[in-house]
């Protein structure tokens, strides 16, 4: 299966499907990374790999939608059937999402549907929770509400700060990305209204 990936920052989530690929636990190709950041970090870790790695940039266009028009050109040169984002930070317009219907991940950083949105750890921590972590759900119309693929855990210590909480979190984000591209790629997830069955394999 040919993956495309959105990104817009340094990519350590690019990079664990990109290891998940290259130790043979995920069997899949990325076939186009795609940032809206020119010099972002994630770009360089594409071409590291020898993956094809484009900018297309924001300013250039006059609206959301010829600029997804533009990307979704970018991805079907490319032949891709399911997009990652990765650190992406634009919200996805219907360009994007109706070409793509429930062929779209992405991964957060809480248990959503708590603390959606921008600096999730950090709302996290501030509002006093005792357990965080993160999630992997489809992505839809409504920001950070898409059916939940996968959730994992990180217990909040009495010493953390948001940053240290931030990085334990990050650590599941790893592990818990490339397992639910595997479930994908292996035709293993059913959407049933807003739940995701897991099928065996």
């Amino acid at each position: 299966m040919n993956i495309a990936v959105l990104v817009s920052g340094r990519g350590s989530n690019l990079q664990a499907i990109i290891d998940s690929i290259e130790s043979g636990y995920l069997k899949a190709r990325i076939s186009v990374v795609i940032s809206d950041i020119e010099n972002a970090y994630a770009l360089g870790r594409a071409k590291k790999h020898r993956i094809e790695a484009v900018f297309v940039d924001p300013e250039k266009y006059s609206s959301k939608d010829l600029y997804e028009k533009q990307v979704l050109a970018v991805l079907k040169k490319h032949n891709a059937e399911l997009i990652l984002l990765a650190g992406y930070m634009k919200i996805l317009g219907k360009t994007l999402l109706s070409a793509y219907k429930n062929r779209i991940l992405n991964i957060h950083p809480a248990l959503l549907p708590a603390f959606p949105g921008l600096h999730a750890q950090k709302q996290a921590f501030e509002y006093g929770v005792k357990v965080a972590g993160c999630t992997v759900h489809f992505v839809d119309e409504t920001l950070d509400c898409g059916a939940i693929i996968l959730q994992r855990c990180v217990e909040v210590k009495e010493d953390d700060t948001d940053e240290t909480l931030a990085d334990r979190i990050l650590e599941q984000e790893h592990k818990i990305y490339p397992e639910a591209v595997k479930l994908f790629v292996e035709n293993r997830l059913r959407i049933e209204g807003r739940k995701v069955k897991i099928l065996q394999s």
